[in-house]
């Protein structure tokens, strides 16, 4: 540290896979949620391709916090330098920089800090620098097995969607949505919900799910709500055959009332497929599965948000 207050730090990890392929993962910060576990959501303010400007909400020793940062992308270079504009107590400033080079078998990849807290408070400082260290590993592990695992197997990363039209207002559907609370009366599908709100629109859900072949399948999420038109959700525990699942719910606006969407965006794990679903089991038989059980629940659940939203436009 230096006698200003400024903290640094560095962070490395050797990954088996192109330098340009691990910094294409970097820039895409819309994929962040599924490649990084402390990362919950990330929204594009702005951007051109070169600078670009990010609310990015992530977990920061177990408490999800929220910040506003700039980011400047150098493709050429393969370096991404990055600083907050608005930062979150007890942090004052933090920026840093991602640096990706070739390295026999693939390539090396640095990541580097640096932060002051509010009146460099050493208590502060050391809770700050124990959630960069925490995160830096976690972020770099989890870059390294995403980037191998797609250079392997790039059908290991699964996105669809299903929509509902509903002749009903925004708003009820957006409701039935964000509260959870009352899913496990209202979902045949959901047997026990625990909901806790840590901020303002923002929630954690644990949910049992069952399944088709009644099993029941236990998941945490971390849910930000942007009221009315959107909600978005990051699983923090999944089940065996997923190493990450994201989403979204969507209301739009139609001529008729409201399309209601719902996105997934699952990475799988391949090499549980043969152990979890059996030895004749391959990818596809993971992503058929995946496809059809989410599908099937969220589908369900806009069966039932237009059911009450049209009763409620009826009255």
């Amino acid at each position: 540290m230096s006698d200003s207050g400024v903290v640094r730090t560095r962070h490395a990890i050797d990954v088996a896979a192109e330098p340009k392929a691990v910094y294409e993962l970097i820039v895409a910060a819309d994929n962040w949620p599924h490649i990084f576990p402390p990362t919950v959501h990330v929204e594009k303010l702005e951007g051109d391709g070169r600078s670009e400007r990010l609310r990015i909400w992530a977990f920061a020793n177990r408490e999800v916090r929220s910040w506003t940062s700039r980011r400047e992308l150098d493709p050429s270079a393969l370096r991404v330098r990055f600083r907050q504009e608005v930062s979150s107590a007890p942090v004052a400033s933090m920026g840093g920089e991602w640096i990706i080079e070739a390295a026999p078998g693939g390539s090396s990849v640095v990541l580097l800090h640096d932060f002051t807290v509010v009146d460099d408070d050493p208590v502060a400082r050391e809770w700050v620098e124990r959630a960069v260290d925490t995160n830096s590993g976690s972020e770099l592990a989890a870059l390294k097995a995403t980037a191998e695992s797609l250079a392997a197997e790039p059908r290991a990363l699964l996105s669809f969607a299903d929509h509902v039209d509903i002749s009903g207002p925004q708003q009820e559907v957006y409701d039935f949505l964000w509260r959870a609370d009352l899913w496990e009366e209202r979902l045949p599908h959901v047997s026990r919900l625990v909901l806790t709100e840590p901020g303002e629109d923002l929630q954690t859900v644990e949910m049992d799910t069952r399944a088709a072949d009644g099993s029941v399948h236990t998941t945490k999420s971390v849910r930000v709500g942007f009221a009315p038109d959107r909600l978005v959700y990051k699983q923090t525990q999944v089940p065996q055959l997923m190493a990450a699942h994201s989403g979204r719910w969507t209301i739009e606006a139609t001529e008729h009332g409201v399309r209601a969407t719902s996105h997934h965006t699952v990475l799988l794990r391949p090499e549980r497929v043969q152990e979890l679903l059996g030895p004749d089991a391959t990818l596809d038989t993971a992503r058929d599965l995946v496809r059809k059980a989410l599908g099937k629940n969220s589908t369900a659940t806009l069966t039932l948000a237009k059911e009450t939203a049209e009763r409620a436009a009826s009255r």
